[in-house]
């Protein structure tokens, strides 16, 4: 007895010095690293939630500590040191900024990064006012980012500007197609390059009307080209025309092309805007190699110089 007695006391002494020297704490890694000892886990955690995870910048949404790991430790009472511990997490703490991004959906390059949601909504105000002809899809995002150094007065304005360069091309490039397109027809291409030579409404010796169309002077065998897809509806001999192609674009709406010199297509036939169709010649009534091109709406002609040669 008097041994197990002896071992009980040295067992007490032993525990009792341990407990002196040492306490149970924590070890806190940081990304698998060891970088310290703390007391309390909860207590702890709480602290650095009120003193480190804080944002201290009006457009942080949050700091963001990651890969920290507490495992249960008995350690030198000396090795408990939860300010030193807190120190370096906090340099590890990383601010998460909220911005705004003005985007256009229709232009994924194009985005815009702003500090509030009022300056994001008076930037999209601003652009779907100026451009409401193109009716531009803008869109507000919130983003979460690390860094923020390119969120400045002089990476906004950039960014405006080309936004601004991208909307107004895409203004421009509607104009034209608008101005070239005859009751919802694109006329995509111009049927053969060359000079005017006689122009729509023209009173002239070689008719006995006023001129229904106008007259494009080029060199005999110069291609003719379909000036909007649609179907061919006539391509043979037609009187005063000569050789002559009439394709029905839809809508409506016509183009004829006169005193060809050789056709290529035939009545039936589907074409697009740019196919070859026909060659310039100087068949039926006329004085010379030229391309006589007529448009017609719902049967009646109008100037084509309002669509095309502009």
């Amino acid at each position: 007895m008097k041994f197990f007695k002896i071992i009980a006391i040295a067992l007490t002494i032993i525990i009792a010095i341990i407990f002196i020297k040492f306490r149970p704490a924590y070890a806190v890694s940081l990304n698998g690293e060891e970088i310290g000892y703390v007391g309390d886990e909860e207590e702890f955690k709480q602290e650095i939630n009120e003193n480190v995870l804080v944002p201290e910048e009006e457009n942080v949404a949050f700091v963001e500590l990651e890969n920290v790991q507490y495992t249960m430790s008995l350690v030198s009472r000396n090795q408990v040191d939860e300010q030193a511990v807190m120190t370096k997490l906090a340099e590890s703490a990383k601010n998460i900024y909220r911005v705004y991004e003005v985007a256009d959906l229709n232009n994924e390059e194009d985005k815009i990064y702003v500090n509030t949601m009022e300056e994001a909504e008076e930037i999209v105000q601003n652009l779907k006012e100026t451009y409401s002809e193109i009716e531009p899809d803008l869109v507000i995002n919130t983003m979460y980012l690390e860094n923020v150094d390119e969120v400045n007065e002089e990476n906004i304005q950039i960014a405006k500007e080309k936004m601004t360069q991208e909307l107004q091309t895409e203004l421009e490039e509607k104009q034209e197609k608008d101005s070239k397109t005859v009751n919802g027809i694109y006329l995509a291409c111009v049927p053969v390059t060359g000079r005017i030579t006689s122009r729509f409404g023209a009173n002239e010796r070689v008719r006995d009307h006023t001129h229904k169309g106008i007259d494009i002077g080029a060199a005999g065998g110069t291609p003719i080209y379909a000036a909007a897809g649609g179907t061919i509806t006539y391509s043979g001999w037609e009187s005063g025309y000569g050789y002559l192609v009439i394709i029905d674009h839809g809508n409506g709406v016509e183009t004829y092309y006169g005193h060809c010199s050789k056709l290529y297509v035939s009545k039936g036939q589907q074409v697009n805007a740019g196919d070859k169709i026909a060659a310039v010649g100087s068949t039926g009534n006329s004085t010379g190699n030229h391309l006589h091109f007529e448009i017609r709406l719902n049967g009646a002609q109008v100037n084509p110089q309002k669509y095309v040669y502009n």
